[in-house]
């Protein structure tokens, strides 16, 4: 248990360095900002929850204080969470106005925590700020313990019940990869709200020395984690999905530069001065670099090639393969005979697009082996 904690602060504030950096890359994403915050407010009361869940003292301040300070930016987490949702559902004005209307229910909650906090007698501080650890233990009937907890929860509640309903609200307009993504975050804040509602109501029970009964705890418990894992998924789905989809394309555009390899070498043997760069060198074949570039060149140049020796190929019994039209119009010019014959076209493809283009030069070149 005390490896997984750990793993957990490092894996916090890791994320938090990843996004300060993309977020100084980026500062003026409003959606950017947003992720910052929800990272920032976990990572920064992560060393406040570990030292309030021991019951240690923490950089001066007591257990009770830096369990209210892991809770405070825990909310400003699930505030700048919300604030993502709503600038990605609306336009900037728009998303600016909700997003100070968000802001009142959280400085609001933070108030009302810390009245409680200071309101706690001083020999029940510490065992106030491990009672998320106790297992049903702690002081009871303590009015100040009951409305810090309830309101740290509550504010979960809300912020998870917005949440879906700004995650449904986007997922109407979004395009298909992004929509799939956010019906599963949604799915995982639906289940995420009920959890949090019974947290709340087992807060309030234990004021009144009536804690709900264990099955309904437990209950909760299976609400909470695959509505996570669901929030989680939900938010790489997208992601995923788009790296999937690319690197797809990469692999079919390095297929395809390779393929056209014996093409592209005669043409170029001929007509040199046609290459847009560079000639390849041997480490291309094992180069993932600038695949799409390269792909893309290579078409370009083989288009051209067959433009510039079609006259020669126009020469040839047409009842001949094009590979071997092409060979013998490449001959012929080497030879260094002349030709009066207008361009023609060489490799047509039957459907529009690049894609069916070099299908087309595939085959020849494949032809051409």
């Amino acid at each position: 248990m005390e490896y997984l904690k750990e793993t957990q602060g490092i894996v916090a504030f890791s994320a938090l360095a990843v996004v300060l950096y993309l977020l100084a890359r980026r500062p003026s994403d409003p959606r950017l900002r947003s992720v910052t915050v929800l990272v920032a407010g976990w990572a920064i009361g992560y060393p406040f929850g570990r030292a309030a869940a021991g019951g240690r003292w923490f950089l001066g301040l007591d257990p009770m204080v830096c369990q209210l300070i892991q809770h405070s930016m825990l909310q400003i987490g699930v505030y700048g969470l919300i604030c993502f949702f709503i600038f990605s559902a609306l336009d900037d004005a728009g998303a600016r106005r909700q997003a100070l209307l968000q802001l009142a229910p959280l400085v609001l909650c933070v108030n009302a925590m810390t009245w409680a906090v200071l309101a706690i007698p001083d020999d029940l501080r510490v065992a106030a700020a491990r009672v998320p650890n106790s297992l049903g233990g702690g002081p009871t009937g303590v009015l100040a313990i009951t409305v810090f907890y309830a309101l740290a929860n509550g504010y979960l509640l809300y912020g998870f019940a917005t949440m879906f309903v700004w995650a449904r609200r986007y997922a109407r307009g979004a395009e298909p990869r992004l929509r799939r993504g956010l019906l599963i975050t949604s799915t995982g804040l639906a289940l995420l709200v009920p959890a949090d509602a019974i947290f709340v109501s087992s807060n309030v029970s234990r004021y009144f020395g009536e804690p709900l009964p264990r099955w309904l705890l437990t209950t909760a418990v299976w609400f909470l984690l695959p509505g996570v894992l669901l929030c989680v998924v939900g938010v790489i789905y997208p992601i995923a999905a788009m790296r999937f989809a690319a690197t797809r394309l990469w692999l079919r555009h390095l297929r395809a530069y390779h393929r056209l390899a014996p093409l592209w070498t005669l043409l170029h043997q001929s007509f040199p001065e046609d290459a847009l760069h560079r000639v390849p060198s041997r480490r291309d074949a094992f180069s993932l670099r600038g695949v799409h570039r390269r792909y893309y060149r290579r078409v370009i140049e083989c288009r051209d090639g067959l433009v510039r020796i079609s006259p020669y190929v126009a020469e040839t019994p047409g009842e001949l393969p094009l590979s071997e039209r092409l060979r013998a119009g490449l001959e012929t010019r080497r030879a260094g005979a002349v030709t009066m014959r207008r361009p023609i076209a060489l490799a047509i493809p039957e459907d529009d697009g690049i894609d069916a283009d070099v299908r087309e030069l595939e085959k020849l070149a494949v032809a051409l082996r």
